[in-house]
């Protein structure tokens, strides 16, 4: 059974871009063994995360991510058992919100900021999705 979590979380650090590349060099290192896909949205201290694979799998992933003191304030805003993967070639794709039009955002958001805790889980995939649509996400490949 595959599954998709998307969670948010605050960073307990500055975040640097040595930060980020050295979380998505983690992601594309250990994903594959765990059957894990997924895509990675960052602006500022804020993360925005999709994990797919097996239950067994998303879930264990995930409460480590809960116990990892890096991250504080992490909330489960969807999850659901789907019959695809949406990023089966992502071991982990990251989108630059610092080249996201701010329209994008305002879309599906309160403010041109992204701010996942203030959206729904239901916005939050679909904003997601646009930005897959739109190409601004990279990263693609492992």
């Amino acid at each position: 059974m595959i599954v998709r979590l998307l969670y948010a979380s605050r960073s307990t650090k500055h975040v640097t871009n040595e930060v980020i590349e050295s979380i998505l060099e983690q992601s594309r290192k250990h994903n594959p063994g765990l059957g894990i896909t997924g895509i990675l949205c960052q602006s500022g201290d804020i993360f925005l995360q999709v994990l797919e694979g097996g239950r067994t799998a998303v879930n264990r992933l995930y409460n480590e991510i809960v116990r990892d003191n890096r991250h504080k304030d992490v909330v489960v805003l969807h999850y659901e058992e789907v019959a695809e993967r949406r990023f089966p070639g992502w071991t982990m794709g990251q989108v630059n919100l610092a080249k996201v039009n701010p329209s994008t955002l305002l879309k599906y958001s309160e403010t041109t900021v992204l701010d996942p805790y203030s959206m729904s889980g239901k916005a939050s995939m679909a904003l997601l999705e646009e930005l897959i649509a739109t190409a601004q996400i990279v990263g693609r490949a492992a």
